[in-house]
């Protein structure tokens, strides 16, 4: 079954999420199990973010979550932010194309 996680943030440093988002990238080529990502701005509350990570599976999401570069990447992404982010993990239980 496929996996969404979303992780849901509070930040005025958003260009340097988008750095260390792209830094993470690079160094999880070819071991990552995320298969898309997109990072969304929350139209009705100013320097409020949401990043949808999506995985084949919540077992490729928890291999993921257990490289060392992703624990690393979770630890300066909290750093940036003005609060805790908040990580919603999401069962797909379907999905149409409209």
């Amino acid at each position: 079954m496929a996996f969404i996680q979303l992780i849901e943030i509070t930040s005025s440093r958003v260009s340097e999420i988008e750095a260390l988002t792209a830094q993470w990238r690079a160094q999880t080529e070819g071991q990552r199990t995320a298969v898309r990502a997109a990072l969304t701005q929350d139209r009705d509350r100013p320097g409020a973010y949401i990043q949808i990570v999506e995985f084949g599976s919540y077992e490729n999401a928890m291999a993921n979550s257990r490289l060392p570069v992703t624990t690393a990447f979770a630890e300066r992404l909290a750093a940036l932010c003005d609060g805790p982010p908040v990580f919603r993990n999401l069962d797909v239980i379907s999905v149409e194309e409209l």
